[in-house]
């Protein structure tokens, strides 16, 4: 079994996970998000951490059939605010592990976690968490979550830049500016290929709206 796992960032807070030939896609998004061009992926699972129309539109994701997956699923119930719910329900982080190595998507995480969902996470390879702040935890409560799950490598989601992204989120460079002993890798592309050696770091994946063989098609 390749222990590789190819990380894909496709905007927002979509990404496909993929490795044994098996791709899992996380929080697709509809066509009305700011700039984005539309989704067309191709996978064999989908998750989605709440029912919004930017993180759960299914209709963007042909479901093809494989054997069983090689990934181990799990889901830490957690609110989309910082008022249990009150404001924007619930949320559910996503925790994937394959050959070792823990992923964990937060979705639209809306508060610090508990000492619960600390200890249900738990230690992370690789968190993709939002930072744009106002519908989600932002930068300044990313980087704690950050610490909170001692992750090795943080991909930040969820920001605007340019034209791409809601107007009143904030941008990714207020959560770089507090990166502190952690390295910024900024990628050309959209991808990062997770690997026994890969360095700790804030991997800020680039957006392409090109086709990425096996898992989009436009």
């Amino acid at each position: 079994m390749d222990s590789k796992i190819t990380i894909t960032w496709h905007g927002h807070s979509c990404f496909s996970l993929s490795a044994d030939g098996y791709t899992l896609v996380l929080d697709p998004y509809d066509d009305s998000l700011e700039g984005y061009a539309p989704l067309c992926l191709f996978a064999n699972e989908v998750l989605c951490s709440h029912g919004h129309h930017d993180h759960a539109w299914l209709p963007a994701v042909s479901l093809e059939k494989a054997d069983a997956s090689p990934f181990a699923l799990r889901a830490v119930k957690t609110w989309h605010d910082d008022c249990q719910g009150k404001k924007r329900g619930e949320n559910l982080v996503h925790v994937v592990n394959f050959s070792g190595k823990k992923l964990v998507h937060c979705g639209d995480l809306g508060h610090l976690l508990t000492p619960e969902q600390i200890a249900q996470i738990g230690p992370c390879d690789v968190l993709m968490v939002p930072v744009g702040g106002f519908y989600t935890i932002d930068a300044v409560q990313a980087r704690q979550v950050a610490d909170q799950l001692r992750a090795s490598v943080v991909i930040p989601m969820h920001y605007r830049f340019g034209q791409y992204g809601i107007p009143v989120i904030g941008e990714v460079e207020d959560f770089l500016a507090l990166a502190g002993d952690l390295p910024v890798r900024r990628y050309p592309g959209s991808q990062l290929i997770l690997e026994e050696d890969t360095p700790r770091q804030i991997a800020v994946l680039r957006y392409q709206e090109d086709k990425i063989e096996g898992t989009v098609k436009k």
